[in-house]
């Protein structure tokens, strides 16, 4: 199987992407055989060579690969995709809350900008929201981020305690709101209260996720406005291989949708190239 990373845009690209555009959200899960599921967790094999082979087909050269809930704490799948990814994909590791500073220490060094924590009903959680203030303590001195999976409804929970972090913190999928219920409900309101705080960022990936399968339009109108608003400080990802979801939704209409998130030739450079490397540090 070919394992070589992608190398830019190619004829079959849905839409012409900008040189150096990073896919800011993607999982990758297994091979079982190699790397081995929690107990209790089941998944398709979507490995990196899958993976890769997507992104020289959409024309993605950087690309943000975080732990998948299948493989628990064992960080190990994502940390090979990151060396096989040469520079070109970096990670977001899941760790138990009393996670030895060394370990952070060496995820960090080996590519890891971030810890993922979720407070999604269907998936485990781990960690107190009232800890993540002292936690992210731990993460400043070494660079690293928290990012956030939650369900729409907590976000009123945990805005007064994420707004005492001592590090950025990215927002997954712009929330999970009810994008049918529009950008006036609480829960988005909420969302774009705390982006109005220049320590957070947002992903304005998962419009499959927030929307009802078909067009997405409702959640591709809520990433424009989220685009607009705070232009510096979104990201977008295809989610691939879409776990955990009602549909699987194809990743070169995903894709496509980008020309309604960041209209502009200027924004799509900014989305895709510019924030990401700003955020992640991706080298030159």
């Amino acid at each position: 199987m070919d394992t070589r990373i992608p190398g830019g845009a190619t004829e079959t690209a849905p839409l012409p992407l900008p040189r150096g555009a990073c896919d800011a959200h993607v999982h990758v899960v297994g091979p079982a055989s190699r790397f081995p599921f929690v107990a209790g967790r089941y998944a398709d094999d979507a490995p990196k060579e899958a993976l890769f082979a997507l992104h020289r087909r959409l024309g993605i050269d950087r690309c943000v690969v975080v732990q998948s809930a299948s493989h628990g704490f064992d960080n190990s799948a994502v940390e090979d995709a990151i060396r096989a990814g040469e520079g070109r994909y970096l990670g977001v590791a899941a760790v138990p809350p009393d996670v030895a500073d060394g370990e952070l220490r060496r995820l960090a060094d080996a590519g890891f900008r971030g810890v993922r924590f979720n407070f999604m009903s269907h998936l485990a959680s781990h960690a107190d929201p009232r800890a993540l203030p002292d936690f992210s303590k731990r993460l400043a001195p070494l660079g690293m981020h928290l990012q956030l999976h939650f369900a729409p409804e907590r976000i009123h929970e945990l805005a007064p305690l994420l707004r005492g972090c001592s590090v950025p913190v990215m927002i997954d999928h712009m929330g999970r709101v009810d994008a049918t219920q529009g950008p006036t409900h609480a829960h988005f309101g909420a969302l774009c209260e705390l982006m109005r705080d220049e320590r957070f960022w947002v992903k304005v990936s998962g419009v499959d996720r927030v929307s009802p399968p078909g067009g997405y339009a409702d959640g591709v109108a809520l990433a424009r406005g989220l685009m607009r608003d705070f232009p510096d400080r979104c990201v977008w990802g295809t989610d691939w291989p879409h776990t955990n979801h009602s549909h699987r939704p194809e990743d070169e209409a995903l894709v496509g949708l980008l020309a309604g998130i960041a209209p502009t030739r200027a924004a799509l450079e900014k989305l895709l190239v510019g924030n990401p490397m700003n955020f992640y540090r991706f080298a030159a």
